[in-house]
């Protein structure tokens, strides 16, 4: 699981992975110039890996400087997890883990009728960050993800109760970034602003990122409910009339396996991965994630509330 880190650059003019690259390490290093106590949000999931490769980079040879924050929906893929752990093990991270089932368990949060657990993630999210002074939180959110995002900015000032406010978003011309905050405020950073989901790709094929094995063909038992495949867990499953199959699939983004589906795919390698999107129509959340097909107005309601 050991990846290089290559501070050379090749001769020539920059790539745009290369601008992309150094737009996201600026940004990282910003923070740490501005913020007392970062966060990055780290899932396991692909984003979040490129996040921390780059966040590597940035300080490069020194230790990351930043804890990193997972919010436990309780429904993970355990070949996440099991990545997420040994990652954190290897690069000696340090690791918060804020539990929905324990909010469920004390009676905080309730189980939703439809068992999905991601619209969950909103309260313990902002109780880890008030409850450690958390000023900063670096999450993975790219502009091809949803048309919301186009309304937020790299820093993206939240109040006192986690509320996202449109208005209060600043301007960020020339790369100038400002993190100035009220206590009890703070600031939710995406290094990953100007990426899309190829790009990200291309960034793990060219650094040589490995990932978990979910993102990569392979059989699986998976039952088909609102258009998409999803497979059975500690979850739950298959419902009366919905048949459990074996199916040979891959996922294009990880989340609560309530919620999350997998795609029909032969690819095996980060190239074939790379081919799939470059002809794709629909965004990885569009065509896999059932509670993100919703509208812009959803969205923005949800950031309101604190949701990332």
């Amino acid at each position: 699981m050991t990846t290089t880190i290559d501070r050379g650059t090749a001769p020539g003019a920059l790539t745009h992975l290369d601008a992309l690259e150094a737009e996201s390490v600026h940004i990282f290093r910003e923070v740490a110039g501005e913020f007392e106590k970062p966060v990055i949000l780290f899932s396991g999931g692909k984003d979040s890996i490129v996040m921390l490769h780059l966040a590597r980079k940035a300080f490069w040879p020194a230790q990351v400087p930043f804890a990193l924050l997972h919010v436990d929906t309780g429904h993970n893929f355990p070949e996440v997890i099991e990545y997420r752990d040994n990652v954190v093990a290897e690069h000696n991270l340090r690791l918060h883990v804020a539990s929905v089932q324990d909010f469920i368990d004390d009676g905080r949060l309730r189980e939703r009728p439809d068992g999905t657990r991601n619209p969950l993630q909103t309260v313990p999210l902002l109780d880890a960050i008030e409850s450690n002074r958390f000023d900063a939180v670096f999450g993975g959110g790219r502009r091809d993800e949803e048309k919301a995002r186009a309304k937020e900015r790299v820093f993206s000032l939240r109040d006192e109760f986690g509320a996202w406010d449109p208005r209060r978003q600043r301007p960020e011309l020339w790369q100038l970034y400002n993190g100035r905050h009220r206590v009890g405020e703070h600031v939710r950073v995406f290094p990953l602003s100007n990426w899309t989901e190829l790009d990200v790709w291309q960034y793990i094929e060219r650094e040589r990122i490995p990932l978990p094995r979910i993102y990569f063909s392979h059989e699986r038992d998976v039952f088909a409910r609102s258009g998409m495949w999803l497979a059975p867990g500690e979850w739950g499953g298959a419902k009366a009339g919905e048949e459990v199959v074996r199916r040979v699939v891959r996922y294009r983004t990880v989340g609560d396996m309530s919620c999350t589906g997998a795609v029909d795919s032969p690819a095996t390698t980060v190239a074939e991965v790379i081919a799939e999107i470059a002809v794709s129509r629909l965004t990885e959340r569009g065509a896999t994630r059932a509670d993100d097909k919703m509208s812009e107005a959803a969205m923005e309601d949800r950031k309101r509330e604190g949701y990332f």
